[in-house]
């Protein structure tokens, strides 16, 4: 039984279309499924892909309903509604490409589509990596995951948007897209398609004398900075907040800090809390919190010896 069925079954408990079903494999290691995996030749254009375009949708008739898995109750959004929240993200890829999803749609690895648990079906998030700033969006088509600590499963494509596809996870942010959002984002993506119809009249026009060639393109490049976007800036990952934290490392550069960063939320599926990274004297530090006291910071401490063999510092500031 295919992906879709299986949790198709399990949006329709109750109706009649009800299924025999049992949730597929859960990941074993990375952030996808363990037969799972990247396609063998994936498009040449994978960064050029589009994000979805939010709009209003039909919510599916049967998708939306509660359902159970592993003994755990799940109640989907009936309408579209802020909704934020940090976890794990990770993707599925070639197994379940073309195989139908929890909307009856087929899947399709190379579009901008994700797996959500209880966002309604369909509808849109944006999806940022906490560790790189760099976010998409996505069309919820299909339920899950349903691994404990995932938070959401994007397609191959936004995965590898993202810039997590080759980790198989990420430390994620993930937003609704509400009713009131659409038009704000309809009128961003119309910007780059303005400018190009002001630069496009300065293409065509016949070679200018020397003296008016001073004036007709600074017009030209004033209108289109007029019209441009301010570039997108990463979400904050410094904090100067007191408190108590956990030091899980600490480096000379920034970029050795986020990899670490990746690489402890890809090895702890269970761990939800923030990993921020702080700058100070040309140092970068995990810090790892907070926490109400020392007790409780010992006791995180003692678990992370264990799964990675690291040595965390309590530290306050």
């Amino acid at each position: 039984m295919n992906r879709a069925a299986r949790l198709l079954a399990l949006c329709l408990l109750g109706s009649a279309l009800a299924l025999m079903a049992g949730c597929g494999s859960v990941p074993k290691r990375g952030g996808y499924y363990q037969d799972d995996g990247p396609g063998a030749h994936p498009p040449a254009n994978l960064d050029q892909i589009a994000d979805a375009e939010p709009r209003l949708e039909p919510l599916h008739r049967f998708a939306n309903n509660p359902y159970s898995v592993f003994g755990r109750q799940y109640v989907p959004y009936k309408k579209l509604t802020p909704y934020r929240e940090r976890g794990i993200g990770s993707w599925y890829g070639r197994k379940f490409h073309g195989q139908r999803t929890s909307s009856g749609e087929s899947y399709d690895m190379y579009a901008m589509s994700a797996a959500h648990a209880t966002l309604p079906i369909p509808s849109y998030a944006r999806v940022t990596n906490l560790a790189n700033g760099k976010s998409a969006i996505v069309r919820i088509n299909d339920r899950g995951p349903f691994h404990s600590g995932r938070l959401i499963d994007l397609s191959y494509a936004a995965a590898y948007k993202l810039g997590y596809a080759g980790v198989g996870s990420a430390r994620v942010e993930v937003e609704a897209i509400t009713r009131e959002d659409m038009p704000m984002i309809a009128a961003q993506r119309r910007k780059p398609q303005a400018i190009a119809s002001a630069a496009a009249p300065v293409a065509r026009r016949e070679p200018a004398p020397p003296a008016a060639a001073v004036t007709a393109p600074v017009m030209a490049t004033a209108a289109v900075e007029a019209i441009a976007a301010p570039p997108a800036q990463p979400i904050p990952i410094d904090t100067e907040a007191n408190g108590i934290y956990l030091q899980l490392g600490a480096f000379s550069a920034r970029d050795n800090a986020e990899n670490f960063r990746a690489r402890i939320y890809q090895q702890l599926a269970w761990l939800n809390d923030p990993i921020e990274i702080h700058a100070r004297d040309g140092m970068y530090r995990l810090h790892l919190g907070p926490y109400h006291d020392r007790a409780e910071a010992g006791g995180m401490a003692d678990k992370l010896r264990e799964s990675l063999q690291v040595k965390p510092v309590v530290v306050v500031r």
